[in-house]
């Protein structure tokens, strides 16, 4: 069975937000790997590559798809946030020997589950046509939304790591069911892996609620538990060990 472990980030981030649990897995004996998504990973930058602003969830699958087909043997896969859904797709292209979803964002035909996760939707729509161009994170949000379960100075440490997203990635994901191409479809019938989805109790960005919905989608393949106390960003959260124990376990069980 598998002893490799690729992780896929979210939004505005990259690959050094999986340094804890790359550390904790590899100590485990499992081969990690945790590759930048495109123009990603160089933190703030003034001068933004033209090409981040066109570009499409189903480029970054690409990429990871092509990422994975060098590999020895299919991966677990594991996904936060943004790359939640990534790796979703990745299942359903039959890449993955197992998936864990960290806060994922939900496929295609999933609305909005609280009143928080509607208002990220009205704070982008505030920002005019977003879908044209590059967006630069900005603090306030963060800390308020992804980053509230961590202290003021972890925030900002977090924070200056981030860099600029997609708008068309975040307008696929917020505004999928304006989008013709419908690229954050997942064809969940066809994720054959087993499925661990875990949700924050007090995520605001991905609510517990539609974990649960996203884990509904995969059936008796799926285990859903919620993380009592954590927000959107449990990777760097106070008790990310316990987080990254309980993944080991279930992989151990379900995929190694």
């Amino acid at each position: 069975m598998s002893q490799t472990i690729v992780m896929i980030h979210g939004a505005f981030a990259g690959a050094w937000c999986f340094d804890n649990f790359a550390d904790a897995f590899r100590g485990r004996g499992w081969t990690c790997h945790a590759p930048d998504l495109r123009y990603h990973g160089v933190g703030p930058i003034p001068d933004l590559d033209p090409h981040l602003a066109n570009t499409s969830i189903r480029d970054y699958t690409d990429d990871m798809a092509a990422f994975i087909a060098g590999l020895d043997e299919f991966p677990i896969i594991i996904g936060h946030s943004m790359g939640g859904l990534v790796a979703q797709q990745l299942a359903a292209k039959g890449l993955a020997r197992g998936l864990v979803l960290l806060t994922a964002g939900a496929p295609w035909g999933i609305l909005p589950s609280t009143s928080d996760e509607m208002a990220m939707a009205i704070g982008l729509m505030a920002a005019g046509p977003f879908w044209t161009k590059s967006m630069q994170p900005v603090f306030e949000v963060a800390a308020d939304n992804s980053l509230d379960k961590l202290d003021p100075i972890s925030q900002r440490r977090v924070f200056d790591r981030l860099g600029p997203e997609s708008g068309r990635a975040l307008f696929e994901l917020f505004f999928w069911m304006f989008d013709v191409r419908c690229a954050i479809a997942v064809d969940s019938t066809k994720v054959k892996c087993s499925v661990l989805v875990i949700s924050g109790s007090d995520d605001k960005v991905i609510s517990a609620a539609t974990g649960r919905r996203v884990a509904q989608l995969y059936g008796s393949n799926a285990t859903f538990h919620e993380a009592q106390g954590h927000g959107h960003f449990l990777l760097l959260e106070p008790g990310w060990e316990r987080l990254a124990e309980r993944c080991g376990d279930w992989i151990s069980r379900h995929c190694v």
